[in-house]
């Protein structure tokens, strides 16, 4: 099937010009010839052509100060224009390439040197849509491949937490509850200018998701003791705060193979620091302070919110009031004293 040809608006108040034209190029364009810049936007209103060329000394509106109401409109700003003139000086032709003509065709024109010019430029139009049309395309595969490649990594992050919960049976949906509490947190953070100077530079859905993955470590600890429904032994308990230096192991091994970083960077964090204590006394570095990167402050807030409102063998589930109230009385001690008015706001939303 031929392709649509391209469309040719002439413009030039001598009909002797505008015949020439139009004979020139009717054999291989669709040519629309009108006597003045006037007929030119009436017929703009139903036909958008590929190319314009237009005179520039015309009567009531000159060519130059059509050019100018071609671009202020956006259906036609892009259109191609060249000029058709007698004028030959210097000056004439800089002032319309100024006003945003694409070339300058002098009077009389040859008919070979006239087509080949609107050849040329029709060209280059179709090839700078082309051009555009491709760049589009390519933006929406991009999209929908990193897109697709986010899926992916969530279903493997979501893969791995359901594995250490499947041997941890007795958290449930900890992992979901902690992104849950987490998004809430950082939300009420970002609104009251809590540290929000780092926030920003955090890019937010990498973060809860890589949230996912603050307890992998479980994977390496021992069944009897990660699925022992009476409290731990000390011997137990410290063979189970090995979790956080495991966590950080297997990301580490996971960042080896990965050009991604930054994700993987908030996991290692998390994993690592989420049981570190403000006043010093956590695992398993005994870090304090500021020292401990906010990721940790934020996930050791909330992964010993949903430890308490959990039910376990060994303990009945506190009610969210006590919950909240435990942790607000560990401000300063046990968790980042800033972040307790914070989380008091958003405790109020913490429902799944």
């Amino acid at each position: 099937m031929p392709q649509d040809r391209k469309k040719v608006i002439l413009v030039d108040d001598n009909p002797v010009n505008l015949k020439l034209a139009r004979n020139t190029l009717m054999g291989k364009y669709d040519v629309f010839t009108v006597p003045s810049a006037e007929k030119l936007f009436q017929i703009l209103e139903k036909t958008l052509p590929d190319i314009i060329l237009l005179d520039v000394l015309m009567p009531e509106m000159s060519g130059y100060e059509a050019i100018q109401e071609l671009k202020k409109d956006p259906r036609t700003a892009e259109i191609p224009v060249i000029f058709l003139t007698s004028k030959a000086d210097t000056s004439s032709e800089l002032e319309g390439f100024t006003l945003g003509a694409v070339d300058y065709v002098s009077k009389p024109f040859s008919p070979q040197l006239l087509l080949k010019r609107v050849d040329v430029h029709v060209l280059v139009e179709s090839q700078k849509q082309e051009l555009k049309h491709i760049n589009e395309n390519l933006q929406q595969i991009v999209e929908e491949k990193t897109g697709a490649v986010l899926e992916l990594q969530n279903a493997v992050l979501k893969t791995m937490s359901n594995l250490v919960e499947c041997r941890d049976d007795v958290t449930g949906s900890h992992v979901e509850r902690t992104e849950h509490f987490l998004d809430l947190l950082v939300t009420e953070m970002l609104e009251q200018r809590v540290y929000r100077d780092v926030l920003e530079t955090w890019d937010i859905k990498l973060f809860l998701q890589s949230a996912q993955l603050h307890d992998v470590g479980k994977i390496a600890i021992r069944d009897n003791i990660l699925m022992k429904s009476s409290p731990l032994t000390q011997e137990e308990f410290t063979e189970m705060k090995k979790h956080t230096t495991f966590g950080e192991v297997v990301i580490e091994k996971i960042q080896q193979s990965a050009r991604e970083s930054v994700f993987l960077t908030h996991a290692k964090i998390m994993a690592g620091t989420h049981h570190e204590k403000w006043d010093g006394t956590g695992y398993p570095r005994g870090i304090a302070g500021a020292h401990i990167p906010l990721q940790g402050r934020l996930m050791a807030l909330v992964d010993v919110y949903d430890a308490l409102i959990s039910e376990r063998p060994y303990k009945k589930a506190f009610s969210t009031e006590q919950a909240i109230k435990i942790i607000t009385e560990a401000g300063g001690t046990q968790f980042d004293p800033a972040l307790i008015a914070v989380f008091n706001s958003a405790a109020k939303r913490f429902h799944l």
